[in-house]
């Protein structure tokens, strides 16, 4: 039976990052695409400006 190998990203010393999923219009098409990125908790407002 193989083991699980369980990464953690959280310790004391990493800051809390949360994935934003923005739609965004293509001015060549006018299709909606989504663009996702990580940013961390105290920058999420201003992703979204």
């Amino acid at each position: 039976m193989a083991k699980k190998v369980v990464a953690t990203l959280k310790s004391s010393s990493t800051k809390d990052w949360a994935k934003v999923i923005r739609v965004v219009r293509s001015p060549k098409s006018g299709a909606y695409t989504f663009k996702e990125e990580m940013v961390p908790n105290e920058a999420v407002k201003d992703a979204f400006k």
